[in-house]
């Protein structure tokens, strides 16, 4: 589409507004800085309206005004940004030429005096004579209604008929036109039109340097001006020389003198604005009541026209909503003289086009393959870099669309940003389905970023499973009322599960009654899964003793929990029978946490883990309390306290556990007095320690009730 466009194949009116409004963006930001002392504007301001009166003046007045300004001013060239359609019978010559004819014709004494007097009263006499033999360039305009007039006289055309017969130019065509008074024409240097290429938001950012009437071509006002100096400076006259690049059928260009003015297809030129303030002001009232220093405008051009409102000669430009008329043709007049009018040459055709392909080209591969933020940057690199062509163009005095480069970048970024969040939004839909009771929202989003990767069919996997249970549970239930026991189960659980899905990202397979059952690795793959859960079992503890207080405020039972964690192979996805379904995990791992968790009481631990958990968590320090043989299962698991991370724990602690480690090795040697003093030890340095009592007790048991000989030194559990 913008391909199509850029080609001129299918204008589209949206794109050719946004080039407007970058245009004038441009315009604004590269306006030349500076005053233009070459060009005067002689203003007929509201000051000149209150002094000499309302618009137009006599004749007689312009008249003096021209004279002056040639000659105690010195101006080099006059141009006229008004049109002199009417005669000027303000001296009452009309009234005194019907007496001379009719009542007075008998009277020759009358006669005579009259035939003295009137060429003093033929105001439009006295302004032709005054411009007569002075380089003085009259304006007019063209009309293009259906019904226009043609009003006055034309000045000769530049270009004959047939001039460009066989080129590819799209001239502005007109119907009809409104010029000045032949008595004025002709002695007149020369004559431009003021008619502006009017874009169709209303702006003026071009004029027509030819325009076609009648099949000839007519220059405007500002050429017309440029040329008149051009003759005064080098006494020949400037002709128009049409240039056309090599191998083109194409109008580029137009050869004035020493002047190379570039225009577009329609043989119009970009007017080059300058800031405000570019070119002097002076009042015409000033010039008429001689308040202008003699010399002041000597050597300068000097351009007539208004800025009053009521005049109607403000028009919307790409730098003003109401700019001056007579400020577009100095501003044509400076910038074909310094060159800074900015051309559309027909190659500029072909680098919108390859920028357009190959930035599109370039995005339309890489975006759809990108992150949000990847495609992001990329789109703003494409923007960037339709930009940079721009500018260094522009920077070069030739004019680029700018449009439909951003809206093509934008379209691309925009539709496969749409695409992709439609086609993830569905995905996530689907995975937080599946998944949204299992898993915490932050892997919903990381699995729905492929989610072809992630499915419900059973698979094998290393995971590690994690059991939780309330100690006393039948009794606390005994304790409370419905109601309560109802908030008490639901806080717990509440708790529980945030911690183990919204801290440390684990999967809540279910709830078994007051039993958590939950596990990490899946669905989304954990290489640290032993260690988050590891740290989730030991926050859950912690957390336990700060719920078990808000507990105890409303006079509720304390909170206690066991919890047995393991790692191992397991089958994992959605498995059960036709009436109800679940994600979940089975597996001898799962088995052994449960198991683990059973034991957690009999030893007065709040944790316990295997050995394969211990093993892959290898930065907590763990505390081997038992090698026990559960039941169903023929192998021995050794199990372990985990006490926190290895960094954290103090010196002292880790000289209680050298302590606990001999007294465990007296105890698997059936040393039961060695390790007495060593649990008598251990119990003094740490008296809240309940391992130590509880191994007090078993090996008081050992005492009583000695195991036999061949003893390995492992615990057998006959119940779950």
């Amino acid at each position: 589409m913008f391909v199509g466009n850029a080609a001129r194949q299918y204008p589209i009116a949206f794109v050719r507004q946004l080039d407007n409004i970058f245009y004038d963006a441009r315009v604004r930001m590269t306006m030349p800085h500076g005053n233009e002392r070459g060009i005067v504007i002689l203003d007929i301001d509201e000051k000149s309206l209150g002094e000499i009166g309302r618009w137009p003046w006599s004749r007689k007045l312009m008249a003096e005004t021209v004279t002056k300004l040639f000659e105690r001013h010195g101006i080099a060239v006059l141009g006229f940004d008004v049109v002199f359609a009417e005669r000027d019978p303000s001296s009452g010559i009309d009234a005194l030429d019907a007496l001379a004819q009719n009542d007075l014709k008998q009277a020759a004494a009358f006669r005579q005096a009259y035939r003295e007097l009137r060429p003093k009263l033929d105001n439009d006499a006295l302004f032709a004579a005054a411009i007569k033999g002075r380089p003085v360039v009259l304006g007019y305009y063209f009309n293009s209604r259906d019904d226009a007039v043609r009003a006055n006289a034309l000045p000769e055309p530049v270009l004959p008929k047939g001039t460009f017969a066989g080129r590819d130019v799209s001239f502005y065509r007109w119907n009809g036109y409104t010029g000045n008074l032949p008595a004025y024409q002709r002695p007149a240097a020369g004559a431009g039109h003021f008619n502006p290429a009017v874009d169709d938001d209303g702006v003026s950012r071009r004029v027509p340097m030819l325009l076609e009437f009648d099949g000839a071509y007519y220059e405007p006002l500002s050429l017309a001006v440029l040329r008149t100096y051009i003759k005064l400076q080098t006494g020949s006259a400037a002709e128009i020389r049409p240039g056309y690049p090599e191998g083109y059928n194409t109008l580029e260009w137009l050869q004035v003198g020493p002047y190379t003015i570039p225009v577009d297809q329609h043989a119009a030129a970009l007017i080059p604005y300058r800031r405000k303030g570019a070119f002097e002001y002076v009042s015409l009232a000033d010039v008429v009541k001689d308040r202008v220093a003699p010399g002041s405008l000597k050597g300068r051009i000097a351009l007539v026209g208004t800025t009053a409102p009521a005049l109607l000669d403000l028009r919307a430009t790409p730098v003003d909503g109401a700019f001056p008329g007579v400020e577009i043709h100095a501003n044509l007049i400076a910038g074909m003289v310094d060159g800074s009018v900015r051309q559309t040459p027909k190659y500029a055709l072909g680098a919108d086009l390859v920028t357009l392909l190959l930035a599109g080209a370039v995005l339309a591969i890489l975006i759809p393959t990108l992150s949000a933020l990847s495609a992001t940057i990329a789109a703003a690199l494409g923007l960037a870099f339709v930009a940079a062509v721009n500018v260094v163009f522009w920077q070069n005095g030739v004019v680029l669309p700018l449009a439909g480069g951003v809206l093509m970048v934008a379209s691309l970024y925009t539709v496969n940003m749409a695409y992709g969040y439609f086609v993830e939004s569905r995905a996530k839909r689907q995975l937080a389905g599946r998944f949204g009771e299992y898993v915490p929202p932050e892997l919903v989003d990381r699995m729905a970023r492929d989610p072809g990767k992630y499915g419900m069919e059973p698979k094998d996997a290393e995971l590690t499973i994690l059991f939780c249970d309330v100690r006393g549970f039948t009794s606390i239930s005994e304790s409370l009322k419905p109601r309560e026991l109802r908030e008490f189960i639901n806080e717990y659980l509440t708790t529980m599960s945030a911690i183990i899905r919204g801290r440390h990202h684990g999967t809540l397979d279910k709830y078994i009654g007051d039993a958590i059952m939950a596990f990490w690795g899946a669905p989304v793959e954990d290489p640290d899964h032993a260690r988050n859960a590891v740290r989730a079992a030991l926050d859950m503890q912690k957390e336990c003793g700060a719920l078990s207080g808000r507990f105890a405020a409303r006079g509720w039972p304390t909170l206690r929990i066991g919890i047995g964690v393991e790692s191992g192979m397991v089958r994992v996805g959605d498995m059960g029978s036709q009436v109800r379904r679940a994600y979940t995990a089975m597996g001898d791992a799962v088995n052994v946490a449960s198991r683990l968790e059973g034991r957690t009481k009999h030893y007065g631990v709040d944790v316990l883990v295997g050995e394969a958990t211990r093993r892959l968590a290898k930065d907590f320090m763990f505390r081997e309390v038992d090698r026990i043989r559960v039941k169903g299962k023929d192998r021995v698991v050794t199990v372990f306290e985990p006490l926190g991370p290895m960094a954290v724990l103090a010196p002292e602690r880790q000289e209680e556990m050298r302590l606990w480690t001999q007294a465990l090795r007296a105890y698997r040697a059936a040393q039961w007095d060695q390790a007495d003093v060593n649990l008598i030890n251990l119990q003094r340095a740490s008296p809240q320690t309940a391992l130590y009592r509880a191994f007090s007790d078993i090996v008081a048991d050992k005492r009583r009730n000695p195991p036999p000989a061949d003893w390995d030194g492992i615990t057998a559990f006959a119940e779950k």
